[in-house]
């Protein structure tokens, strides 16, 4: 059975971004990223609704990186540094969200949080 979809709010380390999102399978669908910025970065995400992710304070305080073909959005807090979210190449209408910055997660009760193999991506080739 398929969890029913959740809403959750999360919040950068120094409290400038607060963000909240519609996760269709909830905080199962953690997951962590072996392409090369992902594995540097080994924070694990969990799937939103790319139009579900609304930004409720502190857009300002929001940098974007993005390399390699451009597709994906790279979100972190331009004060304390902390990834937020980012716009997934694999499916641009997801959004993978930081676990980490998740209100009232706790990912070590999530571990082992699979790997998806972002290494062998089919833009790449």
């Amino acid at each position: 059975m398929t969890p029913p979809e959740e809403i959750h709010h999360a919040t950068c380390h120094c409290g400038a971004v607060t963000l909240r999102a519609t996760l269709p399978t909830g905080l199962s669908s953690a997951s962590r990223c072996t392409c090369s910025f992902c594995r540097r970065r080994a924070a694990a995400a969990v799937t939103a609704i790319a139009t579900s992710v609304d930004v409720l304070h502190g857009t300002e305080n929001l940098t974007l990186y993005r390399w390699g073909t451009g597709t994906a959005k790279h979100y972190f807090c331009k004060t304390c540094g902390i990834y937020m979210y980012h716009q997934r190449r694999s499916d641009p209408a997801q959004c993978g969200i930081n676990l980490g910055c998740i209100d009232g997660a706790e990912p070590w009760l999530l571990e082992p949080i699979p790997y998806t193999d972002g290494i062998n991506h089919p833009s790449d080739r």
